[in-house]
């Protein structure tokens, strides 16, 4: 077979992202199968025994309760995200002075290390000395203990997942602006209410970026990891014990690679069947512009 020049170069400047996704992507995910079916603490030679791995994952009462939490914090965690961040873009597409300001102060804290956000919000959550206390202390409110509480530690970890809306709301700006003036000043002449522009207008025009935030938010929100072990280390009392953070347990906590990786798996098949039925349920509810600019 001969290879030609151009042939030459496509090989050459696509080799970095063919040998990247070969060492860090195809031979780490072969790999964490092949080891999810063995028995290996990293020290010493794996040793196989076959699904006993999954099986002890599915009777594990932690693989349960990590599983709640996550997907309690994905339940709650992503709709106030996606319909937070798309009011905050409304109001940010409004023309008013100084608009590009408050548009970099929402954008800022997407784009700061999650380890630093925890810290800080781990401060802010602090029973004692806390800036969500002191601020409540001064309107003669008794604050809870919050990260601290069983009962506030999940309340506090969904609080503080608003802080990164940044991401979404500037995907939501260029949605809302590339909608087309003519469908709202039509709307105008019949009469509509904002709330009805909004709800024919712009969720219908906006449903494919809604679509996509809410399914990253759903793969993002199933594997948090940070917040877990920078703030609550899983507590109190397993309360705050993602599945992610369950993981790295297992991997280099306890050094069960083999569970780690069945349990690694098993998150992989929850992120598929979740994120199957998401795309299934969005069919009807999402609309696509057609070549003539009307919307499907």
């Amino acid at each position: 077979m001969k290879i030609n020049k151009n042939s030459l170069s496509f090989f050459g400047f696509t080799s970095p992202w063919i040998i990247g996704f070969l060492f860090l992507t195809l031979i780490p995910i072969a790999s964490s199968f092949f080891i999810s079916f063995t028995e290996w603490d990293v020290l010493t030679k794996p040793k196989w025994v076959g699904i006993a791995n999954y099986i002890e994952v599915f009777t594990d009462p932690l693989f349960y309760q990590s599983t709640k939490v996550t997907l309690t914090y994905t339940l709650f965690s992503v709709p106030i995200n996606v319909i937070l961040a798309l009011f905050v873009a409304i109001l940010l597409n409004s023309k008013i002075m100084g608009v590009n300001i408050f548009r970099t102060i929402y954008y800022l804290p997407a784009v700061i290390s999650g380890v630093v956000v925890s810290m800080l919000w781990a401060w802010i959550f602090n029973p004692e000395f806390g800036l969500l206390n002191n601020f409540l202390y001064n309107f003669g409110i008794q604050g809870p203990n919050w990260i601290y509480d069983e009962k506030w530690v999940m309340p506090s970890l969904i609080l503080m997942s608003m802080w990164g809306i940044g991401g979404s709301i500037v995907m939501y700006l260029s949605g809302l602006q590339g909608i087309s003036q003519d469908l709202y000043e039509a709307a105008k002449i019949d009469g509509a209410s904002w709330w009805n522009n909004l709800i024919h207008i712009t969720i219908p025009a906006m449903s494919p970026i809604l679509l996509f935030t809410t399914l990253t938010g759903i793969i993002g929100s199933l594997q948090t990891f940070t917040q877990s072990y920078v703030m609550t280390s899983g507590g109190p009392n397993n309360k705050s014990l993602f599945y992610a953070y369950y993981v790295y347990q297992h991997a280099f906590k306890w050094y069960q690679m083999g569970k780690a990786c069945a349990l690694a798996w098993v998150l992989f098949l929850i992120i598929f069947i979740i994120s199957f039925i998401t795309l299934k349920l969005s069919t009807h509810v999402v609309h696509y512009d057609s070549e003539d600019g009307n919307i499907l």
